[in-house]
């Protein structure tokens, strides 16, 4: 069984509708267990973490163009605030039937998206690539999230977002390089360490045992 389908079978609508609803007590899974063990990887419960979006995005800058890279890595979300938590896990899981038709055994989805300082600039989607353990990782498919993406030009102040797929499994608590045209990024490796704090803060908030181990 995959891990997409290992998540299948508890995620989805109690963390969806609990933030629609406006519940503020943490998320959990209708009678089960809120730690799930993952291989050797301690996934820890949603609804206590504390990161924002920014914290857990990989940014480059090329000219006035801006690409952020967020992996949708779905134990990295749990480390997220209640509410930013459900609405990047809502994109994942509503693309994430799309993402499994690549073919891929275990694809790992990540949100990218194009922002313009200026006005008429254009971006290249197939230029973002990924450089985990010594492989370079082309996009297996990109779905669109905007309805301007295919015009693959941005007006001044705009963003074009899309969910990549790239082949998986990729471990988060390593580091890997972000890659657009000439331009590349490791900055991973400055939020590997924030993950791994935030984790343990989480488990002593949520009263589980959780730690943080490689695969």
């Amino acid at each position: 069984m995959s891990r997409a389908q290992r998540w299948t079978a508890w995620s989805g609508l109690p963390a969806i509708v609990a933030a629609l609803s406006g519940a503020c007590a943490p998320l959990t899974m209708n009678g089960a267990d809120q730690s799930v063990q993952d291989t050797t990887r301690v996934v820890v419960p949603a609804g206590y973490g504390t990161l924002r979006q920014d914290d857990i995005t990989v940014p480059l800058q090329s000219g006035a163009l801006l690409v952020k890279l967020t992996p949708l890595d779905e134990p990295t979300l749990r480390l997220l605030a209640p509410d930013t938590y459900s609405r990047l896990h809502a994109v994942r899981e509503s693309r994430r039937d799309e993402a499994v038709r690549t073919a891929l055994a275990d694809p790992e989805l990540f949100l990218v998206s194009f922002f313009s300082y200026q006005p008429d600039v254009s971006f290249q989607p197939e230029d973002v690539q990924l450089v985990y353990q010594a492989r370079l990782l082309r996009p297996a498919s990109v779905i669109p999230l905007t309805s301007g993406w295919g015009r693959q030009r941005l007006g001044q102040q705009e963003t074009q977002s899309a969910v990549y797929t790239f082949e998986g499994p990729i471990d988060f608590d390593q580091t890997f390089t972000v890659r657009y045209g000439l331009i590349e990024s490791s900055d991973w490796q400055r939020i590997v360490p924030l993950l791994e704090t935030e984790r343990a803060k989480i488990a002593t908030r949520a009263g589980t045992s959780g730690t943080t181990s490689g695969r």
